[in-house]
């Protein structure tokens, strides 16, 4: 769609409440925002969306080009989205459908829609079913969400959405067949590329802005900080090593990925472990959001690589 085409139907989606007119009147429609995959800006675009098999489903059609459009593009790099959909704004993982399971969803979407069975006749690309996997930061396994009311809950919220994405990265891993060489797919490779932003944007929220507050307002925490920082690169160095082991995931040996997984995950976890420990009897007393000055000036350290891109 032509960028200003896109922009009317964008302001005219929220100044609506989700409701536009015009060719999508009446239809289905959310905002999808990506990260740019080479520019690191946030690229947002208004799509159709199918509900199937209680997911939320939108579809790389770009009408039947030859071509994959450039918002499919951007979550492969960048896998956490954000989505509106009529009032609500929400962080996803968008995961693309692979094998049976996309032959299943894009039938489901073509019996919805008939008009992607049409595009799909258009083209001999393979038209990909994405899923949005919606996954609140701070939601517990039951489904509750903590109210965060200080930075220490903020923290935990951070820590929480990390440690799901982490456990989702290492049971889809373990999941696989013993002595399969390739193939652990899209699925997989999109939830360690989740983690690993939110690590990133978490550990930069932290470095840029919690630690030095916390060293201005409370030098005897030198000690402690120092050693954080110490963990940080640490961590940062194996996130590397894994995004390293991603970019050959389709002939990487199985074993060498739940290896190099399971390491990261002890050493991680002993890092929130520790930071937790450290940090949040002092950030229990910091309000958040903040209503006014406090002795630290907290930042947001939820995991939100697509909306903080520029």
């Amino acid at each position: 769609m032509p960028m200003s085409f896109n922009l009317n139907v964008i302001e005219e989606f929220r100044a609506n409440g989700g409701r536009v007119g015009g060719p999508f009147e009446g239809g289905d429609l959310l905002l999808l925002t990506t990260t740019g995959a080479r520019s690191g800006r946030p690229h947002t675009v208004p799509l159709g969306y199918v509900r199937a098999e209680g997911l939320l489903l939108v579809v790389a059609s770009a009408a039947g080009a030859p071509e994959h459009p450039q918002w499919y593009r951007n979550l492969l790099a960048h896998p956490v989205v954000r989505v509106e959909l009529g009032t609500e704004s929400f962080d996803t993982v968008a995961v693309p459908a692979e094998g049976d399971r996309r032959e299943r969803l894009f039938a489901a979407v073509a019996r919805k829609a008939p008009g992607y069975g049409d595009y799909q006749a258009r083209t001999e690309r393979e038209l990909p079913v994405v899923v949005l996997e919606r996954e609140r930061p701070g939601t517990t396994p039951g489904g509750a969400t903590p109210v965060v009311r200080t930075l220490a809950d903020k923290l935990l919220e951070a820590h929480t959405w990390l440690r799901a994405q982490l456990r989702h990265v290492r049971e889809e891993a373990h999941a696989q067949i013993p002595g399969r060489p390739a193939g652990f797919g899209l699925q997989l490779r999109q939830h360690c590329l989740a983690f690993c932003d939110g690590l990133t944007h978490h550990h930069t929220g932290e470095d840029t802005a919690v630690f030095p507050a916390l060293a201005r307002h409370h030098p005897e925490l030198a000690g402690v900080l120092a050693r954080l920082d110490e963990q940080h690169r640490a961590i940062g160095r194996i996130k590397e090593e894994l995004v390293s082991l991603l970019a050959g995931i389709e002939i990487t040996e199985p074993e060498r990925l739940r290896t190099e997984l399971d390491r990261m995950s002890a050493e991680l976890e002993a890092h929130l472990d520790h930071e937790e420990a450290e940090l949040l009897p002092l950030l229990a007393a910091v309000p958040f959001p903040p209503t006014g000055p406090a002795p630290v000036a907290p930042p947001d350290p939820d995991p939100d690589p697509a909306a903080t891109g520029s």
